[in-house]
């Protein structure tokens, strides 16, 4: 993947900071802090990581050595950062105080992530595609509620909207990793494709991908937004057997991760994600994604330069390919009804 090394340095300043109606700007970080725009601003391994995978990305035997070397090629398309000050929102709303206490409870995002916290009604990833031609790459939208973890995220890629979605697995990417960074020993967490997060077999929640509807494919959208939404306690009936299928952090012995540690431990594997995928291809973030899919016995899965999944069952030559602008259409993890992970 060719692709340009942006190599303007930011500085940011905590005095710049704003805060308006129930909207607070913050990247919390010791002031004069010097970063990279595309890359990790913070040391993602501050958590406790864990990395696996073996399933390979797709590499046609024809153009091998050639996607090798394009692998190991040091840019990142994806820009996790505006190089451009973020403009003054323009939206006006009335401040509620908030129902639980950890609704607003102080967020510590690495620089220069703009935060946009939303009142608890609020929809963290429409609100995220509303505002994210103005407000620009790196500018997270996060909803103070006590039983999940919502929040967003604004990208901007300078590749074409058909391999830019390949963004969508370093999300997930960073998704599982914050999980994984407070999960108890020997916690199995798994994706079911292309976006479901399940813990230890329970459907916790998931990621989904925005992009302008008018983006063409063979050109670069304006803009990406991925958005999560992870269950952290509980609120149905407890009765043993009531919802076999779901699960809450809480309930699988995550002890004090909350909404707000998830989103921030989110924040600092997202950098490393892209970092990675700028120094070292696309190859590492496959083959992270892949090693955390749902396994089958006697399947491999490939991922396709636009971002599909290939399966094979392993001693045939037969193939099915799942598109993943189709897969990204419907998020299969949410329940519009409850506005949350599915039950």
């Amino acid at each position: 993947m060719r692709l340009r090394r942006v190599a303007k340095i930011i500085e940011l300043r905590t005095a710049e900071l704003t805060e308006s109606g129930d909207f607070a700007f913050a990247a919390s970080a010791p002031d004069r802090a010097r970063v990279e725009t595309h890359g990790v601003l913070a040391r993602a391994d501050q958590d406790r990581f864990f990395r696996f995978g073996h399933a390979q990305p797709l590499i046609s035997p024809r153009g091998r050595e050639r996607s090798r070397a394009d692998s190991r090629q040091s840019f990142c398309s994806i820009r996790l950062f505006s190089r451009e000050r973020k403009r003054k929102l323009e939206v006006r709303l009335t401040p509620t105080a908030p129902r639980r206490s950890a609704v607003s409870e102080p967020i510590n995002l690495p620089p220069p992530f703009t935060l946009v916290r939303l009142r608890e009604s609020r929809d963290a990833f429409a609100h995220a595609t509303d505002i994210a031609k103005a407000s620009g790459a790196g500018t997270l939208t996060y909803v103070g509620r006590f039983d999940l973890a919502e929040f967003a995220i604004v990208l901007e890629p300078s590749e074409p909207l058909r391999t830019a979605r390949r963004a969508f697995y370093a999300g997930m990417v960073a998704l599982t990793d914050a999980l994984r960074a407070y999960a108890p020993p020997n916690s199995a967490i798994v994706i079911d494709w292309p976006d479901t997060i399940r813990v230890d077999g329970g459907l916790v929640g998931g990621g989904r991908l925005g992009w302008p509807p008018s983006a063409k494919e063979d050109k670069p959208p304006r803009w990406l937004v991925f958005g999560a939404m992870i269950r952290t306690v509980a609120m149905t009936d407890t009765e043993a057997g009531l919802y076999p299928l779901a699960a809450a952090l809480d309930q699988e012995g995550f002890g004090e991760a909350g909404a707000v540690q998830v989103a921030e431990s989110f924040a600092r594997h997202l950098m490393r994600a892209l970092d990675g995928w700028q120094t070292d291809g696309f190859d590492g973030i496959a083959r992270e994604f892949l090693g955390r899919l749902s396994r089958e016995p006697q399947i491999t899965h490939l991922i396709a330069d636009n971002g599909d999944l290939i399966t094979r069952r392993i001693g045939t030559e037969v193939t099915v390919r799942q598109d993943l602008r189709r897969g990204l259409m419907s998020p299969s993890w949410l329940d519009p009804n409850l506005g949350g992970p599915r039950l």
